[in-house]
This record gives C-alpha cells, structure tokens and sequence, in this order.
C-alpha cells in the first residue's frame, strides 16, 4: 500500500472512530491537527501526498500525521509490493474490528462506488455482524437474493411498448 493510500485509509478509520457517518475530509484533518497538536499542514499538502504527486513526506510531516492518527511513523511509508498489514487492536471488540475491516473494504473499492457506498453503509449500521448473517441467510435460500433484487429495484416510470408508444 502506498503513504496516500494509507493516509485516505486512515481518514476514512478516524471519522468513524469520531462517530461521523463518512471519512474525514483533508480539510477537517487539517484544521483538527492545527487545533488538537498545534502544527500545520495544509490541504494541498495532504491532497499532494493522497494523489501520490508528493509520495515522501518529511520527517516533521510524518511525525505530526503519526500523532494525530496514532500510529507509529514507520506507518506512513510505501509498502514494499506484497507487503500487507492491518489496523486493528486487540481492545476492539468484534463488531468494531469487522466495521473497520469494511472501511478498509470500501477504501480498497473505492473505484467501484456502488460497492464502496455499500460496504460503507454496512460498517456504519449499528447491527453490522447482524446485517452480514442475513446477507448469508438471503444467499442460501434459492432465488430469494433475485426476488429482492426485483422487490428493491425500482422499475422505470415510463414503460415503452413495442413500436415506441409509450403507455
């Protein structure tokens, strides 16, 4: 994982650590560290290093990130390619860990937005692990995951029939 993939990662974990229902913005990150620790970076800055057009941070850059997201420096470096590594505590209970096992989800999906919408709305409802049982439930029971497909689906406000007269 590269640095601006981890940073986009970590803002999406500290919104919902802060109770909001989406990532933190890299202007609220930036105003948050100004007022919580007293140090600046700047949006541009953050967008820079996100983007990957600023992908070595400095030592002073890398430290205050660390600190406002809690996690230690050698974090916010580039993975070498194959590596991989997860952001979770062993004081978590199951249902946070599994909430942030879905932002990490949706950040990794992020080009497919219907996906990432989803896994996003699964890790911000209050049941999560109860959710995904059901989720199990519907794909073991035959042709019920088609029916709600057709139930939740709505269907088009016009209806052309043959020839191109409309109803």
């Amino acid at each position: 994982m590269r640095v601006g993939e981890k940073l986009r990662y970590l803002r999406a974990v500290e919104g919902a650590l802060r109770g909001h229902d989406r990532e933190l913005t890299q202007k609220a990150v930036s105003d948050a560290i100004a007022d919580e620790l007293g140090e600046k970076i700047s949006q541009s800055y953050l967008s820079q290093i996100e983007r990957g057009t600023r992908p070595h941070l400095t030592n002073t850059t890398r430290s205050t990130l660390a600190r406002f997201f809690k996690v230690h420096p050698g974090y916010l470096v580039d993975d070498p390619d194959g590596f991989h590594t997860e952001l979770t505590s062993d004081v978590r209970t199951l249902e946070d860990s599994l909430d942030l096992w879905l932002i990490g989800g949706a950040e990794r999906f992020r080009k497919d937005a219907d996906l990432a919408d989803a896994l996003t709305k699964l890790a911000h409802h209050e049941d999560t692990r109860g959710i995904i049982k059901l989720m199990g439930a519907i794909a073991d029971t035959p042709g019920l995951a088609d029916k709600l497909a057709q139930v939740l689906t709505p269907e088009p406000l016009l209806h052309v029939r043959k020839g191109g007269d409309s109803k």
